[in-house]
């Protein structure tokens, strides 16, 4: 078992303005919130669902999907580096096909693809989205849903990732639960009106698995879809506490986060210990 930190984890939670399409000027957006957060005392900062090319964008996936190793994530994995903090590059949407040196779950299509990277830089875990959205969205026609669960440790903190619409399967967190993971982020693209389903699902994730968990919306509208980003990205502790949040505006929500008390919550109340299989 990972040693569990002894000194606070501060993460930095990034609220972006997301342009349609706009990927030049969301990763600049990316990039300034990561100086932001470093500058602040992070050892993380989190950037929501397709930072870079917008949720609603469907009518671009294609054409602005990206490797593993192609610009935008070379871009944040500089930043990290440089800045001395990791970074969740919360998604993008993945070129399978030309990510060569990957394993990937398909030969051909796009993903959903979140990419977490130390305070060097290197890369420490890949998620793509498992669950995709098909109400009102050509989510689930457009990519490949991923297959793989991992955590990564960063800085003594053994984290799990996964992607907005996964909220809603909680089978998922649990699975991350048992690979160890101590504090799961939830990179999205949550829009209006489900506000309460937003904070609802997040906080029960947090109190069912006894982790701290962070969700990271975007901010902005999308006019083509109808749709506008809630924000509301938040910080739950074990019990399901509020830590810091913000409104629907650009943010960027920062929260001290004391890891042993994963442990003692869950020491205090073992209702994970109870679990009939």
């Amino acid at each position: 078992m990972t040693p569990t930190p002894t000194t606070p984890f501060t993460l930095a939670l990034a609220q972006i303005d997301v342009e349609p399409t706009a990927v030049d000027a969301n990763v600049e957006r990316a990039l300034e919130a990561i100086s932001r957060g470093a500058s602040r005392g992070a050892d993380l900062v989190a950037l929501p669902e397709l930072f870079n090319v917008g949720y609603f964008a469907f009518d671009s996936y294609a054409d602005l999907a990206e490797p593993i190793d192609g610009t935008t994530l070379a871009r944040i994995r500089e930043a990290a580096a440089e800045h001395g903090v990791a970074v969740l590059a919360g998604s993008i949407v993945e070129d399978l096909e030309a990510t060569a040196t990957v394993e990937t779950p398909a030969d051909e299509g796009f993903a959903n693809t979140a990419v977490l990277f130390d305070s060097n830089g290197d890369r420490q875990l890949i998620y793509r989205k498992h669950h995709l959205f098909g109400y009102e969205s050509a989510e689930s026609e457009l990519l490949v849903p991923g297959e793989r669960i991992e955590t990564a440790t960063v800085s003594g903190v053994t984290i799990g990732t996964t992607t907005c619409y996964d909220l809603r399967f909680p089978a998922l967190y649990r699975r991350l639960v048992d690979a160890g993971a101590e504090l799961v982020l939830v990179p999205s693209a949550w829009p209006y009106p489900r506000l309460e389903h937003w904070q609802t699902l997040s906080r029960a994730r947090a109190i069912e698995n006894q982790c701290f968990l962070a969700t990271i919306n975007g901010s902005g509208h999308f006019e083509d879809a109808d749709a506008t980003l809630l924000g509301r990205s938040t910080v739950y502790d074990p019990w399901g506490t509020t830590l810091a949040s913000s409104g629907d505006e650009p943010a960027l929500v920062l929260a001290e986060l004391d890891l042993e008390h994963v442990g003692q919550v869950r020491a205090e109340f073992p209702a994970l210990q109870d679990r009939r299989l």
